[in-house]
């Protein structure tokens, strides 16, 4: 079996810029695809379109967009594709020290050092911040540099004041070894991704990344706070979730396309995950399937 090598993403700042501001059109984002993680904290906004958020070990469906704060050496998947239907993506990389390792530690920033401090298990915001913020972030990209610089803090000072957030890995999610652990961890999620419809062993996922199945089994709960067992059907949750919303076809299908191979379980991890039966998921979000 060979393993995926894990992605560590080198950011480099926007041209007369202390950090990067890039916007994909549409489904121009190449890098969707790849578990990666970056010293940069990432700020992202996907305007429109619903599609997976895999952040550390938390998996989601969003829909309507996303507009999220990941911290630094958070591992991630991209959000958008070829199937997301958005209509843009900008995403903003900032390094921890970026104006200097004494600028957050002065009184007036002690708001925005409060929401980087949060971002370490990575946040979602969601009603009117979501708006708001996501139109002052595409605004962004005809400004100067001084004036983007303080839009930027001025988003970052609204987002630490909003209540319509999710700390997406409020149990814990913690990578101490940081580069030895990322590799790790991203081996393990981008075996996941990729494989996540068949069978997966975890002796097999253990041998990869050179660990016996106790040890490999310890680790993972430790670093995320659940068991690799309970990461997998997480993850075969949300892309049934996705298959409900989005694709007209049975559920019968959707269980055997998301990697369950008894309806039986799927039917009730599916009510325990999402609080509803599947037939009630697909019905309440109809109006995305094409």
């Amino acid at each position: 079996m060979k393993a995926i090598a894990p992605a560590l993403e080198v950011i480099s700042s926007s041209y007369g810029s202390s950090f990067t501001y890039t916007k994909h059109a549409e489904k121009a984002n190449k890098k969707a695809h790849l578990w990666h993680y970056h010293p940069e904290i990432e700020l992202v906004f996907v305007n429109g379109g619903a599609g997976k958020r895999q952040i550390g070990s938390h998996v989601s469906y969003y829909t309507n967009g996303s507009l999220l704060l990941i911290g630094s050496n958070l591992p991630h998947c991209g959000f958008t594709n070829e199937l997301t239907g958005n209509k843009n993506e900008t995403v903003i990389h900032i390094k921890p020290d970026f104006l200097g390792n004494d600028f957050f530690g002065i009184p007036e920033m002690k708001k925005i050092q409060n929401i980087l401090n949060q971002a370490k298990g990575g946040i979602a915001f969601g009603g009117e911040t979501k708006r708001k913020i996501g139109e002052k972030i595409e605004s962004m990209e005809n400004q100067q540099p001084l004036e983007r610089l303080l839009t930027l803090l001025s988003i970052l000072d609204e987002l630490e004041s909003s209540e319509e957030y999710t700390i997406l890995n409020a149990d814990g999610f913690s990578l101490e070894m940081h580069v030895q652990d990322n590799d790790r961890i991203n081996v393990v999620f981008n075996y996941v991704k990729d494989h996540f419809q068949e069978p997966i062993a975890i002796d097999e996922v253990s041998s990869m990344v050179s660990m016996t199945t106790p040890s490999f089994c310890r680790y993972f709960k430790k670093i995320s706070n659940k068991t690799f067992t309970e990461f997998v059907n997480e993850y075969r949750l949300v892309h049934a979730s996705k298959l409900l919303a989005e694709k007209p076809i049975s559920i019968n299908e959707v269980c055997y396309e998301s990697g369950f191979n008894n309806f039986s379980h799927f039917s009730k991890s599916f009510k325990q995950y999402t609080g509803k039966s599947a037939s009630q998921y697909r019905q309440e979000h109809k109006t995305i399937i094409m």
